[in-house]
């Protein structure tokens, strides 16, 4: 398992809640789907490194500020190296001319060498500022199946899809042992790690103004039936806990208002009454710290 974990970041997360509840503007929901899709890609390259047997610290997801300056990597690995991968999950075919990618509809605004290199420029400069002299290898991982990449050269940085097997016996093969040194960068790492707030990628919203009713945990359809303790989907058979459908409403609600003081008609309200008061106020009681009394009693 991962020293730090990758969450769903706050930002895509309320996306996602927003895009089934009220009607996001083709830029909000294009905006979305970009970052949904790179979450993605990550989460699948977080597949291939929970896999390795080797030795290593495997860092996810890590927001760092340095001298006003905020860099984020998507995955490093910490061995005598410390190997840092910007991951894409672009799909389609692009080329690579005079430093510069190109896709179909034209060359990328974003340039992800450029990004990596600046990423890679930051970590050296931090690991110089705490005194740590390990060498950095970073790397591009397009990661997948569905990409392909003409006209790059070998002296480029980058991992096409074909070697990303290759690239996972690399970081296997290293025999070596961590220790208190290699502990003590990814604790640093960790503790300089930011959460992301707030989301100025986010448009407005209000709780009068998004749908509030039940909705599938996998496909977010509203076609759910409650069956005894289970939530059935009719559009995608997903099957889900009474019990879990309201701690994830309770989290949606937390993350959505977080002024808002979470109580069982809240959570009756948001569901659109499927489950009942009584269920509701149980799993909160088995949960949330109660506080308040009578018509004030709130969780915490």
């Amino acid at each position: 398992m991962a020293y730090k974990p990758r969450d769903e970041r706050g930002e895509i997360a309320i996306l996602r809640i927003l895009n089934a509840r009220m009607v996001l503007s083709d830029d909000e929901k294009w905006n979305y789907l970009k970052m949904k899709k790179g979450f993605e890609g990550e989460v699948m390259f977080d597949s291939l490194t929970e896999k390795l047997q080797c030795e290593c610290y495997v860092l996810n997801d890590l927001l760092i500020e340095l001298d006003n300056s905020k860099f984020q990597i998507d995955t490093l690995v910490i061995q005598d190296t410390i190997h840092l991968f910007d991951v894409k999950n672009y799909e389609g075919d692009y080329s690579y001319e005079n430093g510069d990618f190109f896709s179909k509809s034209g060359k990328l605004t974003s340039n992800p060498l450029s990004q990596l290199k600046r990423c890679d420029s930051l970590l050296r400069q931090l690991l110089q500022k705490y005194g740590y002299k390990l060498t950095v290898e970073p790397s591009l991982v397009f990661i997948n199946p569905e990409f392909t990449l003409y006209h790059a050269t070998k002296q480029e940085p980058i991992i096409h899809p074909t070697q990303v097997n290759a690239l996972m016996k690399k970081l296997n093969s290293w025999t070596g042992k961590v220790n208190g040194k290699h502990k003590k960068l990814a604790d640093l790492l960790v503790s300089l790690h930011q959460i992301e707030s707030p989301y100025p990628r986010v448009p407005h919203y209000s709780f009068e103004g998004v749908r509030k009713k039940m909705n599938c945990s996998l496909c977010q359809s509203f076609s759910v039936t409650v069956n005894g303790r289970k939530i059935v989907c009719d559009n995608c058979g997903c099957v889900e806990g009474v019990d879990a459908a309201v701690l994830r409403i309770v989290k949606e609600l937390k993350l959505l208002f977080p002024e808002r003081k979470v109580t069982t008609n809240l959570v009756f309200e948001w569901c659109g009454g499927v489950i009942s008061v009584h269920i509701i106020r149980r799993v909160l009681h088995q949960n949330y710290k109660t506080l308040g009394s009578g018509r004030w009693l709130y969780y915490e």
